[in-house]
């Protein structure tokens, strides 16, 4: 291979994190997600998937499909730290590493084949140092480009029926010249842009496999589907994908939600879960020396309306203050009496850096005078920095808004309730 690509996805991460820690969980079904009414399955280890049970499932439909699943809510810190050491593991064979998320990454390892030998047996030899240093088990796809590395670390995976759990190879491998027909079998879903929506509109065009799919002219894909993507799909079809691996992804914005055990109409108790959603945000974009531009808020009502509303300010910013002002102004005239079953609060526009120059005539209107934001805004800037500062020494329950409403300190909202309310 030219530019020999490794997808490397780690198997059931969450669930299986939660085996090592706990060898009494081994061979038993577990699910890791939210265990409340609202909350979602985030992982399934592979004997709680042999009863059809899979992410993002609702949990009472989980808990109705195994009446003996294992529930456990989390610990995404923890998670953080696994796949910080698993993608260092990566990083000794090439500095070519693109995380896609916690528990699956891009590797580039065409420069790595003279000093650590040919794509399969790196592929090998990742696997194995997973196993002996984590405890855990991952599937490689190795192939000339992104997209084919991708689907075949699927190929790879363990197969699950509801007879039970068979092995996966571990790796696949397709090579350039097979590449047709590795992908002619794979039903037409597996490429990357064929939704629900998409594969309808295609049906009619009687595609169902990879295969049919590349037998259409590209212009009656750009047709049906628009420049963009018709023309990615054409030459996906054909395995054509030339991106390179990026270890330098910036991240585009930084979000925070929460679905909530009932349905909230009070505007203060919104106005109080926002705060802590505005300081959780930006804390995670100081950490990461990044500034917004634009705070944007998400409303999902009882009813599954859901509603977005953004904010641009003229500079950039990663203060507590200035953001929870900005959301804060929109939730304001936001009609909650339907009920809010779910709120959010993200930064985007980011760029790197946050140091900046304040000026006071593009400062967000807070009920300050001129006086008053000279005076207030660089102290709540110093105040922030002491607050993050405490809690990188004693952790985020050293100091929060929350002990003034509860009289104590709940934990990081990073990972509280991720995914859905807990019982």
């Amino acid at each position: 291979m030219d530019t020999p690509i490794l997808h490397v996805d780690m198997d059931a991460f969450f669930a299986s994190i939660e085996v090592v820690r706990n060898p009494k969980l081994i061979d038993r079904p577990v699910v890791v997600g939210g265990s409340g009414k609202r909350g979602v399955v985030a992982a399934a280890s592979y004997e709680a998937r042999v009863f059809g049970i899979h992410s993002a499932m609702p949990s009472l439909r989980a808990r109705s499909l195994c009446p003996d699943l294992v529930f456990l809510s989390g610990d995404h810190a923890y998670y953080r730290e696994v796949s910080r050491r698993v993608m260092a593991i990566f990083h000794r064979f090439t500095p070519l590493v693109e995380p896609l998320s916690l528990d699956e990454a891009f590797l580039d390892v065409g420069g790595a084949e003279r000093t650590v030998g040919v794509p399969t047996a790196i592929a090998s030899e990742i696997r194995r140092l997973v196993s002996a240093e984590e405890g855990l088990s991952c599937s490689v796809g190795v192939a000339p480009n992104k997209f084919l590395a991708k689907l075949a670390s699927e190929q790879a995976k363990p197969r699950v029926s509801m007879t039970g759990c068979e092995q996966g190879s571990g790796i696949c491998v397709v090579e350039p010249g097979a590449v047709e027909a590795f992908l002619a079998p794979l039903p037409a879903e597996a490429v990357w842009g064929v939704g629900p929506r998409t594969m309808e509109r295609l049906r009619r065009l009687g595609v169902t496999t990879v295969s049919d799919l590349a037998v259409i002219p590209k212009m009656t894909l750009v047709s049906l589907l628009g420049d963009a993507a018709g023309g990615q799909l054409w030459r996906l079809a054909r395995g054509l994908d030339d991106r390179p691996v990026e270890p330098g992804q910036f991240v585009k914005s930084i979000g925070h939600e929460e679905t909530f055990p009932v349905d909230l109409v009070d505007p203060a108790s919104l106005a109080h879960e926002l705060i802590g959603m505005v300081d959780a945000v930006a804390t995670r974009a100081r950490a990461a020396g990044v500034t917004g531009r634009t705070v944007n808020i998400k409303v999902r009502f009882a009813d599954f309306t859901t509603i977005t509303r953004a904010s641009t300010l003229a500079d950039g910013t990663d203060s507590s203050i200035e953001m929870a002002d900005v959301a804060g102004e929109m939730l304001d005239r936001i009609d909650p009496s339907p009920g809010v079953r779910l709120l959010g609060v993200s930064l985007s526009g980011l760029r790197e850096g946050s140091v900046r120059q304040l000026r006071l005539d593009e400062l967000p209107g807070i009920g300050w005078d001129a006086d008053e934001r000279r005076d207030r805004l660089p102290r709540w800037r110093e105040a922030e920095s002491v607050v993050d500062r405490i809690r990188g020494r004693f952790g985020f329950r050293a100091i929060g808004h929350d002990v003034a409403r509860s009289g104590r300190l709940r934990e990081d909202p990073v990972d509280r309730q991720r995914w859905g309310p807990d019982t």
